[in-house]
């Protein structure tokens, strides 16, 4: 097992070596790509921000926490625990948001507990929806985001039932 960790130092040595066999120019080659990456990089600079400011203003304004109040009953009959709730609202704006709910969710519960367990099942289960949307649309022309993102939104959802029910099981 502990053979695996090599499998990328091995892979990036060979494939290393077989670029110095072609004769291919690495330096030449990587700043070409980098090149390519700057403009990139830019036109995804005001999506990102948008988004990163957002997930903050829902979370500071206090609008996270009446969202989950008011969603936590029907989370409840979906057999999503309350607890978890503000974790599977926060999950589609903020990794890393979720990843320090989470942490207080194992702190508190224990990673044992089914709200532990449904705690980690959700996290894993579910993606950052808003943030990868605006990775992805960033150079897309036709910006038609409503579709795409009610049906991640949904899959995310989905994916959370279906791991907390399972969760009950396991």
């Amino acid at each position: 097992m502990k053979y695996v960790a090599l499998v990328i130092p091995l892979l990036f040595l060979a494939l290393f070596c077989y670029a110095l066999y072609r004769k291919v120019k690495l330096y030449d080659c990587f700043t070409e790509g980098v090149k390519e990456a700057v403009p990139l990089v830019l036109s995804l600079f005001p999506y990102l921000a948008a988004i990163l400011m957002l997930s903050e203003l829902f979370e500071r304004s206090g609008l996270s926490d009446m969202i989950t109040s008011a969603l936590s009953p029907a989370f409840r009959f979906l057999g999503i625990p309350p607890e978890i709730s503000k974790l599977v609202l926060i999950k589609p704006f903020s990794g890393s948001g979720s990843t320090a709910l989470l942490s207080d969710i194992l702190s508190t519960y224990g990673a044992d507990s089914l709200i532990g367990r449904c705690a980690c099942v959700s996290y894993g289960s579910s993606e950052t929806v808003f943030y990868i949307s605006a990775v992805y649309f960033a150079n897309v022309k036709n910006k038609k985001l409503a579709k795409p993102v009610a049906i991640a939104l949904i899959a995310n959802l989905l994916g959370v039932v279906f791991g907390c029910f399972l969760c009950r099981f396991l």
